[in-house]
């Protein structure tokens, strides 16, 4: 296996416009993830829709390619992007980390890789963490995954991921959402148009369900900040 990370990212945020670019402990957002994602040993790329974010990247050093601003989600950014700088197909694993967690640990693309190479049936990885309190259960901005876990295991298969309230006793999964994908599952995904259940929960993990594909999660730790608001901003600001 030969993953390839990458970060999809642009300008556009409806509530935090400028995102990637905010200043966090005098680096922008960008950055700092792309700083973290660097220490997994992997190649590292963003995916930007705009020329600024490209700046940014090129002035530490980075690796970074332009894609259209107008693609639909960070996936289709993400294979954009690497149609472009590995053509040939030499990395079969393209992981993608969120552009708006600036701390996130190098472990979780580690994380994502190690269930490709240990589960044969998983198309795409990704993670969950506990919940963090009772309103998670009732708050539809937190996505639950819903995962057929066995007894002390640390990773299944995903059954369902959604917004709702989950009913009866028992473990109620965050879900991170950090993707691993072995390239055709991606490339699969990408040409499939949205699914039902996917414009139903606004979840886009959904169509890839739905098309037959397996997903599965590995259970870590703690959820990373995600810098969604002006609020998580402040909060990323204290931590830097």
């Amino acid at each position: 296996m030969k993953p390839l990370i990458m970060i999809p990212v642009r300008m556009a945020a409806t509530r935090l416009p400028g995102k990637p670019l905010a200043d966090i402990g005098g680096k922008p957002m960008i950055v700092r993830a792309w700083e973290q994602a660097m220490k997994s040993g992997f190649r590292v790329a963003v995916a930007a829709g705009d020329a600024q974010i490209i700046s940014a990247i090129q002035n530490v050093g980075g690796d970074s390619v332009l894609t259209d601003p107008d693609l639909p989600s960070g996936s289709d950014r993400i294979l954009a992007a690497a149609r472009m700088i590995d053509p040939d197909g030499a990395h079969d694993i393209i992981i993608n980390i969120q552009g708006d967690m600036p701390f996130a640990s190098p472990d979780l693309a580690l994380a994502c890789a190690k269930l490709l190479a240990r589960e044969s049936a998983c198309d795409i990885a990704t993670l969950a963490a506990a919940e963090t309190g009772p309103t998670d259960r009732s708050n539809p901005d937190v996505v639950k995954a819903v995962l057929a876990l066995p007894e002390h295991a640390t990773s299944g298969r995903a059954l369902y991921f959604t917004r709702s309230t989950l009913y009866g006793d028992g473990p109620v999964w965050r879900h991170v959402g950090i993707y691993g994908y072995r390239r055709p599952a991606l490339e699969r995904f990408c040409a499939a148009p949205q699914s039902p259940l996917e414009k139903r929960e606004k979840l886009e993990q959904l169509r890839a369900m739905e098309m037959g594909l397996q997903i599965w999660a590995s259970v870590i730790g703690e959820a990373p900040l995600s810098v969604d608001n002006p609020a998580d901003l402040e909060a990323a600001r204290a931590l830097a």
